[in-house]
């Protein structure tokens, strides 16, 4: 039985946030989660500007607040003087989580081969997981459910596949998702029947 889910999701843009231009990263993370989550949820968003302190202030009140368990944040990963959101996010949290990052990483390594210089990462803070995604859409999309070939066959799968069952692991409400989009993994003794 699914349980709804409240779920902070986070734009790190200076530009984007001083209206420069419109933010892509927010309703690209609604659009996907949309389709990809059968559970209820809701989201908490916000649009920042590259400062770590106010970073660090945010996923901290998105936490300890408002009561998210999955935080997604798009922006300021990259090798630039401003791009400081793993450092925010390694600062705030109680555990980092290697493994999203290095697999966001490979992912994105099929399309470019600048995807090196991305510096993405996730940590557990409470019972809450926190992902640095890429800035763009489609990059989005790409690492959250994966590479697919020309006839839709999933080549790569996407790290969203690991995500329920590490919000199970921490405490979390128990999330399903849409198959066709992201097929969430769980070990067979920790899968719930479905509700009819």
């Amino acid at each position: 039985m699914s349980e709804h889910i409240r779920i902070g999701l986070v734009s790190i843009s200076d530009r984007a946030s001083d209206g420069t231009y419109e933010d892509q990263g927010i309703p690209a993370l609604k659009d996907w989660l949309g389709k990809a989550l059968s559970s209820p949820w809701s989201a908490e968003t916000r649009l920042i500007p590259d400062e770590r302190p106010l970073i660090e202030r945010t996923l901290i009140d998105l936490v300890d607040s408002a009561g998210c368990k999955l935080v997604l944040t798009t922006g300021g990963t990259g090798p630039a003087v401003r791009d400081v959101t793993p450092e925010a996010t390694l600062a705030i949290g109680d555990k980092e989580m290697p493994g999203f990052g290095e697999e966001m990483r490979r992912i994105s390594l099929n399309f470019v081969p600048t995807a090196i210089l991305s510096r993405q990462v996730a940590v557990i803070r409470g019972q809450c997981l926190i992902i640095n995604l890429p800035g763009q859409p489609k990059s989005i999309r790409e690492t959250l459910e994966g590479v697919r070939d020309a006839d839709g066959t999933v080549r790569h799968i996407g790290i969203f596949a690991a995500v329920p069952y590490c919000i199970d692991l921490i405490g979390g409400p128990y999330v399903e998702t849409d198959d066709a989009v992201i097929k969430a993994f769980r070990p067979k003794n920790a899968i719930r029947p479905k509700q009819g």
